[in-house]
């Protein structure tokens, strides 16, 4: 055993078999409330290999490159979804809270980024079905909640509805020809007589859905 204080300036770390080689100021600058600080604050007592040098810490080393390139640079690295994930993991193990809050500023930003603005409000629906005959083909709904409200006749066709909440709306004979429907939500709304030709339903929720006379003709299956 071996105390931080006896330890040289260079610090030989293997993590889950991994070998890595950085500094006692890399691991304590940046993040000086982190697990990884107090070790190397010469508070704690560490176990090192007498024979390699080495501080062996019982996590998986895919991933510690790049908190050593935050803990040095305060660079975060352009990751896929899942690696993303498992890179926070490992941050909130080694509780790098500033490295963990850019990752969900990442995570967040690439929501806002996939998930396009409606193009109307529900009140602005509400307003428009005031009248007689509505269309709204071709507009970008995405992500309104327009739930139970009176829809019926409605013409959807062309419009863009991925995760629009239909939750108990009654859209007896609305139009949704070739809309992109993906993902939303049609629990136990009416759907009587409903036109779905060429839409896209994939991930559609129409569980307890009135589907008398519909044609659900769609590109994808619904969740029923």
């Amino acid at each position: 055993m071996a105390k931080e204080s006896d330890l040289p300036s260079m610090i030989r770390l293997n993590i889950g078999g991994k070998k890595f080689c950085t500094t006692v100021d890399t691991l304590t600058h940046r993040e000086p409330e982190s697990m990884l600080a107090a070790m190397f604050s010469g508070r704690h007592t560490v176990c090192q290999d007498s024979e390699k040098g080495y501080i062996f810490v019982d996590r998986d080393g895919e991933h510690f490159r790049h908190i050593l390139n935050w803990l040095r640079d305060g660079v975060v690295p352009t990751l896929s979804e899942p690696e993303y994930s498992e890179l926070l993991r490992e941050a909130e193990y080694y509780q790098l809270l500033g490295l963990i809050e850019r990752i969900n500023a990442v995570f967040n930003k690439r929501k806002e980024d996939s998930e396009p603005d409606s193009e109307l409000t529900r009140t602005d629906i509400i307003k428009c079905i005031q009248s007689e005959r509505v269309r709204f083909r071709g507009i970008n709904l995405s992500g309104l909640d327009l739930s139970k409200l009176d829809l019926s006749f409605v013409d959807f066709s062309y419009a863009c509805l991925k995760n629009v909440f239909f939750s108990r709306a009654n859209l007896q004979c609305a139009k949704f020809r070739d809309v992109d429907a993906e993902s939303s939500i049609f629990h136990n709304a009416t759907l009587r007589e409903c036109e779905f030709t060429g839409a896209n339903l994939r991930g559609a929720l129409l569980a307890g859905a009135s589907l008398q006379s519909a044609n659900l003709q769609g590109k994808f299956f619904p969740l029923l």
